[in-house]
């Protein structure tokens, strides 16, 4: 089953605090006013937080799922990842927490303790 636009939202809206507010055009979802992943243009992908020492080792082991768009993401601590490459709700929802946790303020994190663990 491939993952869509309607899952993403699904679960990042599940997250607490989040909300969805377009930026650069395109539906970003925030937490703590910060944007921790946004849709790509074609609806095909979508962005999330990712430290940017971690990104190159994601790349190298899954190339079909994670890329940078070159000359955008360079700078940032993001990283893009194809929807169609997403193995199912359960890996979709890991990534948005992951970003969700990084952007998050602390003490929402603190509030939430059986996220911080990661996934359930």
């Amino acid at each position: 089953m491939a993952t869509t636009v309607r899952d993403v939202r699904m679960i990042a809206l599940s997250l607490p605090d989040s909300s969805e507010k377009p930026a650069w055009g395109m539906p970003a979802f925030r937490v703590g006013g910060k944007i921790f992943a946004a849709l790509g243009d074609d609806d095909t992908s979508i962005g999330v937080k990712c430290p940017k020492e971690d990104r190159a080792e994601l790349i190298a082991a899954e190339p079909e799922k994670f890329f940078l768009r070159a000359g955008h993401d360079d700078n940032y601590a993001w990283i893009r990842v194809r929807l169609a490459a997403v193995q199912d709700e359960a890996e979709l929802r890991s990534i948005l927490l992951d970003s969700w946790l990084q952007a998050a303020p602390k003490r929402l994190v603190a509030a939430h303790p059986e996220l911080a663990g990661g996934p359930g």
